[in-house]
């Protein structure tokens, strides 16, 4: 059964989300930061990247913000990604999922970051800000 709490920190960096052609390795840029994922499918490549660390010329959508899920997490638990994606997608909240061994990160857009720790905070999950901000916000 799932926890239907979490705790999320938000990483403080903002974040781009690349797509290279499918042959392509990891470029040295997408190792800086705090977070990065490389997914690679039959089609392409996915980077995510401190959007700072990006080069010109990367097809890429930029401006998003990273909540990390405080873990580790059972890799049986059902329905934490429910528990967070259900009720930002009933306000419009666009979410780009990324998951580890340990836990799930997602990312929304700089402009709805406000809005996504109001929802999740009201449903009774815990946001944090990561080293750059000291504030925490819980309810309301």
């Amino acid at each position: 059964m799932a926890r239907t709490k979490h705790t999320l920190t938000i990483l403080p960096e903002i974040f781009s989300i690349c797509r290279l052609d499918r042959g392509s390795g990891i470029p040295d840029w997408a190792l800086a930061g705090s977070f990065f994922s490389f997914t690679r499918s039959a089609e392409e490549v996915s980077i995510v990247s401190p959007q700072a660390q990006v080069p010109e010329g990367i097809l890429r959508d930029t401006g998003w913000r990273c909540l990390k899920v405080e873990g580790p997490l059972d890799l049986a638990e059902v329905g934490v990604l429910a528990s967070l994606t259900g009720p930002l997608a009933q306000e419009g909240i666009s979410v780009f999922a990324v998951s580890t061994y340990d836990t799930d990160y997602l990312l929304v857009k700089d402009g709805s970051l406000e809005k996504a720790v109001k929802v999740l905070s009201q449903k009774g999950h815990q946001i944090h800000f990561g080293q750059r901000g000291h504030r925490d916000h819980r309810g309301n």
